[in-house]
């Protein structure tokens, strides 16, 4: 089993908690993590900018002018590219698809990779007993000043019924929250330090043991 510091609500060491290697002692493959997150990020990118060829732009139904004798060049219709207020060529279009597959066990693997780095680095920290603090905001940012995550990007990962907790935390600098079962590897990968309770450990073993 993997021993990691459990700290108290005032962020004081105050005992060890066992961590399954199973989930918390996998070796990171910086390949493996890095296809996940490319995916993850390209299946959570919208498709905004949409343009109209001229097949979608209003009007221009008749010629311009006579095909022939009029000694102006050839104009098969007003909203040709070439016509202000004409169609785009080429331009972009929201049938775009930047979707990636990935497989489920890819993804169940990485984010464990990710945990376990976290773990590895000393930057996986778990508190007990937030529940009792005023849920306050000024209360939870003395408690994460005074853990190793202090001026750092941290991600909370919040168990059930931790609402007050949450309502308390959103208002804190560089802290961002997430539930303890919706993590993904974007979101490990884009703090520096996660902090969460044991019962949010708790989820993310049973989520990892299904």
């Amino acid at each position: 089993m993997i021993k990691i510091s459990l700290y108290n609500n005032t962020g004081k060491k105050e005992k060890e908690m066992e961590l399954d290697p199973a989930i918390f002692g996998v070796e990171p493959k910086g390949a493996v993590v890095h296809q996940v997150y490319v995916a993850q990020m390209a299946n959570a990118r919208q498709v905004l900018a949409h343009t109209k060829h001229r097949g979608d732009v209003a009007g221009g139904g008749r010629k311009p002018w006579a095909q022939k004798g009029t000694g102006r060049a050839r104009q098969g219709s007003i909203r040709a590219p070439q016509w202000r207020g004409g169609g785009i060529v080429f331009g972009p279009t929201k049938d775009r698809n930047f979707s990636h597959k990935i497989n489920k066990k890819m993804k169940q693997v990485a984010t464990k990779m990710c945990l376990s780095d976290k773990v590895h680095d000393e930057r996986f920290l778990v508190v007990e007993a937030l529940d009792a603090l005023e849920p306050k905001t000024k209360h939870f940012a003395v408690l994460l000043n005074a853990l190793p995550s202090k001026g750092k990007t941290a991600l909370f990962l919040m168990a059930d019924g931790q609402h007050n907790v949450v309502r308390s935390m959103r208002n804190i600098p560089k802290l961002d929250v997430e539930r303890a079962q919706d993590v993904s590897v974007v979101d490990l990968v884009n703090h520096q330090f996660v902090v969460t309770t044991p019962d949010g450990v708790k989820l993310l073993a049973d989520r990892f043991n299904k």
